[in-house]
């Protein structure tokens, strides 16, 4: 590789991260990447016969993560994330202690049953609706809203298929799903909870034990549906269907856990979130008799040729010799044992992905692991720990996810401005507690799991 094809990669790929993050003009993501692994290719960098195999490598990751948005479409379009608000602030009962927990619970429970992106996508503005209902002040949203966020987003690490990146990585070190949660899902769960108590205590002084009035009318009860008002508006009603929401609700859980069942025996997963996606689609053209062009105009199908785009700058970094560096550096950490392991490679993939972004981060990081001959054992605990490191490590500051850029733009599109002062206050300790406690219960959990 000559020295002019080395700096013409590495200048690539910083302006690229450049444009994503920073983003001056508000480029769609994919612009920057896309225009990155197009001059990559140009300049035979990248082989145009490495493209299949990149394709074949992002393509069931994409599919699935699209699938799932297409099911968060349709469920907003029959009034679910309307209704959700409501109920968040009937529930609270005028707690604001509960109205934390709640929030907190639903942020989890749709990055488990979505992803992280469309978690973000759907839960801020629930959120918003909620908190505008209760006319809190904006120091006091903050105090719901970036917990909820770092909720979403840290969620996507007890099981693979909440996040584009775990999906692709998961593959690239031969994991299936079930062995992942086996080996995840406790330690994730434990650093999870850890940052949920940490930022109720950062942020206590700002939630109101005592939620005001919130402007909505009661629910009219109805034998087959319920009147609600919409969150920002009394006088405008959203009629709930309940035997369509039950079964849409139904076609998500069996969507969810069917991956679970029928991967084990080959079945790709994107197959299977593609059917629950369509299962959607027709319950709602059947009920209400409404097509299906809005899931074709919402659905964001540039993801994978973002997914594809970025592979495309990873595999040039790779060809230059970036992730042997890191190998060379990394190796003797690496052998000294799985606890070892654990903490460095969790803590490359949290300082890699707080610069520069947790996906080209964890790509990286998963490659630089193939290249070192681990055995089983210690390439499944050190590619877990990158996991903890680019989902939960990179929540130190708002650049470490898509997510938490998306998230900060809807607020921004809200009139509820966060600066990277209050971001970074609420994390700077939070999360690295959180995600050394995790590094801990996975060294611990999977030493039983391999004992047992």
């Amino acid at each position: 590789m000559h020295d002019l094809q080395i700096l013409l990669t590495i200048t690539i790929f910083a302006l690229t991260i450049f444009f994503i993050v920073w983003n001056p003009w508000r480029l769609n993501e994919t612009i920057p990447t896309s225009i990155g692994a197009f001059l990559l290719i140009s300049l035979g960098i990248v082989q145009v016969s490495d493209l299949f195999n990149i394709f074949h490598m992002v393509s069931g990751a994409s599919i699935t993560i699209l699938s799932t948005i297409v099911m968060s479409i349709v469920l907003e379009s029959i009034g679910f994330f309307n209704w959700t608000a409501y109920n968040l602030v009937k529930r609270a009962k005028n707690s604001g202690v509960k109205l934390f927990l709640y929030i907190n619970l639903l942020c989890y429970l749709m990055t488990l049953f979505f992803n992280n992106d469309g978690s973000i996508l759907i839960t801020t503005p629930i959120i918003i609706k909620t908190l505008n209902m209760l006319r809190l002040k904006p120091h006091q949203k903050i105090a719901f809203l970036l917990p909820g966020a770092i909720t979403a987003t840290a969620s996507s690490a007890p099981i693979a298929i909440s996040n584009i990146a775990n999906l692709i990585a998961l593959k690239i070190v031969g994991l299936d799903i079930n062995s992942y949660v086996t080996l995840m899902f406790v330690p994730a769960m434990i650093g999870i909870i850890v940052i949920v108590a940490l930022l109720f205590l950062h942020f206590k002084k700002a939630i109101p034990k005592k939620l005001p009035p919130a402007y909505f009318t009661e629910v009219n009860y109805q034998k087959s549906s319920r009147v609600i008002p919409h969150p920002l508006s009394v006088q405008k009603r959203v009629k709930v269907d309940w035997w369509m929401f039950k079964v849409c609700i139904s076609i998500v859980i069996v969507t969810r856990l069917t991956f679970f069942i029928l991967t084990p025996f080959g079945i790709p997963m994107e197959w299977v979130a593609i059917v629950g996606a369509i299962l959607l689609i027709l319950v709602r053209w059947y009920r209400k008799k409404v097509g299906f062009l809005d899931v074709i105009k919402k659905t964001p199908w540039h993801i994978l040729l973002f997914a594809f785009s970025m592979y495309v700058l990873i595999f040039g970094l790779q060809r230059i010799g970036l992730t042997s560096l890191i190998v060379t550096y990394i190796t003797e950490l690496i052998h000294l044992g799985n606890m070892a392991a654990i903490v460095t490679m969790g803590s490359l993939l949290t300082v890699m992905s707080n610069i520069f972004n947790n996906l080209p981060a964890i790509m990286v990081g998963t490659l630089t692991l193939t290249e070192m001959n681990l055995d089983p054992h210690l390439l499944q605990v050190s590619y877990l720990a990158t996991i903890l490191g680019s989902d939960i490590g990179a929540l130190i500051t708002p650049i470490g996810t898509l997510a938490t850029m998306l998230w900060i733009y809807i607020l921004r599109e809200n009139g509820i401005p966060i600066s990277w002062k209050t971001y970074f206050k609420a994390t700077i300790f939070v999360i690295p507690i959180g995600l050394i406690i995790s590094l801990i219960s996975l060294y611990f959990w999977t030493q039983w799991i391999f004992q047992s």
